[in-house]
């Protein structure tokens, strides 16, 4: 970045804004007219400031379907300050065709002929009015249908993305415009993790372009997937405009890993009332001069002031205790408010169109056994004075703090994926070098590295799927153990850990062994409990099928019985074959199941015996109701009809004929 740069016939200027939110809340009679208010403070800005074009970094409508209403006021705004007489001071090189093949009207507006274009606009989508429905249009595509504004950034591919530039050129600055439209954050995450999103280059003096990127995807991290890390993109890059973020850091922000800028320029509306929101609202005035670049902050003028604060009760004054704690909290809420009016009054831009009402939020953190009071009757007093009468106070209750889980060492991991020959690797060896190459911060204290390593081999080898579980039950134990012969200071805990982890990691062999021990005498008590319920269910069987039989009927509630039931003998008897028949089938689909089974693959064959699982388990809830209420005697033959109705279906013909 240049700290001054004069307009001249090589400077590019360029007005950036993002998030526009045309048509948020326009059914509010207050706070409806706000972001077509502010949207043509920006067009003005443009025109005053004679910038080459406008740079929208995409949300421009709030809604995917925006009115007609909302439609009809951007169209009219646009009209009125983009299109007249003024010459365009700059060229476009590249390939209109490409640039613009999923328009109806592939072609630059400031070179059809059919209009008279004064400042361009240039827009990719964003999440709101992203495309979707039947052929996939969005608004935008309806501005670009009227010559209104140029959209790019669309990606109309699935499999693969490749971001051809827009090439612009202005005396000898030569500008290379890339632009990606809003799409799914995992979506997008994993198809540059899987190489699939190309950035084309000019093939000649490639280094004599600046490169200029605008993207609308979460900047900060909101989960594993759900977020485009700034390294993902490609280091030849000189400046990325980010849209999405509604905080304002407008100011070039330098990516050391990356080698670019990155500006934020926020939203120019506040669609929700956070911290983020609060920040004052700016555009941006990019200019270009070759490689250099500048960025003017331009405060917004008719943004509608807003103001917030965290409030706990329990860190004020207040004694929450007293009988009349609760009209002290209002007070003191109604104090924060005249506080924060007052400020509005002083700090009014006086533009004629800037509203008078501020946005004003108090959260107020409470303990749990705290009495709210109501959040309407409150926000009475202020009618005419502050926007958000209905929400200007949000309680919340204080959450017990909870240790924030370790991440993963990405770059760590990465390293690993890289190295040749990784698909021939173990699963194990790769836990272990990933132990190895991580820093200590998130280096394993309880659980022993190789310790670990052979719990996933037996998993991943032998399908033992309690491996893991047992292994972490075993080593906390052992270190709980440790602790307590030990008997140090609660403060030294992590330092004894550490040591005891060195120690243990000392004596590998002496780890590995009692893994396996503990895995062995876990196998023995499982085949000997196992033993015991299937001689347990061959002498129950045996009990059944040798009881006489008898024609007679069950009583009362009595008839439905199995095993434990209150029924009588009779009833007993009565349904002996039907459930030997039923528990000795379902015991021997498994068998048969896991037979068929392909074993070329560990992963396929868990999901075939988990798949399996599930059709056993339907199996045996074909039961036979004997209804209790007419008390009728069944016949052998009706008997032997319903024991073939409990079989397993696979391969299996029910009985149907009389």
């Amino acid at each position: 970045m240049t700290p001054q740069m004069n307009d001249d016939e090589d400077v590019l200027k360029i007005l950036l804004a993002t998030d526009c939110h045309l048509g948020y809340m326009e059914s509010d009679a207050v706070r409806g007219a706000d972001s077509l208010v502010t949207f043509e403070e920006i067009l003005k800005i443009a025109v005053d400031k004679d910038v080459d074009f406008i740079l929208l970094g995409g949300d421009l409508f709030h809604e995917n379907k925006p009115s007609r209403k909302i439609l009809h006021s951007c169209i009219s705004l646009l009209r009125k300050y983009c299109m007249g007489d003024r010459p365009i001071q700059f060229e476009f090189l590249s390939d209109q065709s490409e640039n613009f093949k999923h328009c109806a009207y592939p072609i630059v507006n400031f070179e059809d002929p059919n209009f008279n274009i004064s400042m361009p606009v240039f827009s990719i989508h964003g999440n709101h009015d992203d495309p979707a429905g039947s052929g996939l249009y969005c608004s935008l595509d309806l501005l670009s249908a009227t010559g209104l504004v140029n959209y790019f950034g669309k990606c109309t591919e699935l499999e693969n993305i490749n971001i051809s530039p827009l090439m612009l050129q202005k005396g000898k600055t030569k500008l290379c415009l890339y632009g990606l439209g809003s799409i799914r954050d995992e979506r997008l995450h994993r198809m540059y993790l899987d190489g699939k999103v190309t950035m084309l280059r000019p093939k000649e003096k490639s280094d004599e372009w600046f490169n200029l990127m605008v993207v609308h995807q979460n900047r900060t991290k909101h989960g594993a997937k759900n977020y485009l890390p700034e390294q993902f993109l490609d280091n030849f890059l000189d400046l990325v405009v980010w849209g999405h973020e509604h905080e304002c850091r407008i100011d070039g922000e330098w990516n050391d890993k990356q080698a670019f800028f990155v500006t934020q320029p926020g939203s120019s509306v506040a669609t929700s009332l956070c911290h983020g929101e609060a920040v004052p609202k700016h555009v941006g005035l990019l200019q270009i001069r070759e490689k250099k670049f500048q960025i003017t902050k331009i405060p917004l003028e008719t943004v509608r002031q807003f103001y917030i604060k965290d409030v706990d009760l329990e860190e004020t004054s207040l004694n929450l205790n007293e009988p009349d704690s609760c009209d002290k909290v209002i007070n003191y809420c109604h104090e924060l408010v005249d506080q924060f009016l007052q400020k509005a009054e002083e700090e009014h831009t006086g533009h004629p169109k800037q509203p008078k009402q501020p946005l004003i939020r108090l959260r107020v953190f409470c303990p749990n056994d705290f009495e709210t009071f109501s959040v309407q009757r409150f926000g009475h007093s202020y009618v005419s004075k502050v926007a958000n009468i209905k929400d200007i106070i949000l309680f919340s209750r204080k959450k017990s703090e909870k240790a924030k889980p370790t991440e993963i060492d990405a770059e760590a991991l990465k390293n690993i994926l890289k190295q040749e020959g990784f698909d021939k690797q173990r699963v194990e060896d790769l836990v272990k070098k990933y132990f190895e190459a991580t820093d200590d911060t998130k280096r394993l204290l309880v659980l022993s590295e190789i310790g670990v390593s052979s719990a996933v081999q037996e998993y991943v080898d032998k399908d033992v799927k309690e491996a893991i579980s047992t292994l972490v039950d075993h080593q906390v134990k052992r270190t709980q153990n440790h602790l307590k012969q030990t008997a140090i200071d609660s403060s030294a805990i992590d330092d004894e850990l550490k040591k005891f982890r060195d120690e243990r990691k000392k004596n590998s062999q002496a780890e590995v062994s009692d893994f396996q021990s503990i895995m062995q005498s876990k196998s023995q008590t499982m085949r000997r409990r196992n033993s015991s319920d299937s001689d347990n269910d061959v002498f129950e069987e045996a009990v059944e099928t040798s009881a006489p039989k008898s024609r007679g009927r069950g009583r009362g509630r009595g008839s439905r019985g199995g095993r434990g039931s209150r029924g009588s003998s009779k009833a007993i008897e009565s349904t002996s074959s039907i459930a030997s028949t039923s528990r000795t089938q379902t015991r021997a689909v498994p068998k048969k199941n896991l037979n068929n089974t392909s074993t070329t693959s560990k992963r396929k064959t868990r999901q075939t015996d988990l798949s399996d699982f599930f059709n056993n388990t339907a199996a045996t809830n074909d039961v036979i109701d004997l209804s209790d209420d007419e008390e009728e005697e069944i016949p052998s033959s009706k008997r032997r009809k319903m024991a073939n109705q409990t079989r397993s279906r696979r391969g299996v013909i029910f009985d149907v004929s009389d």
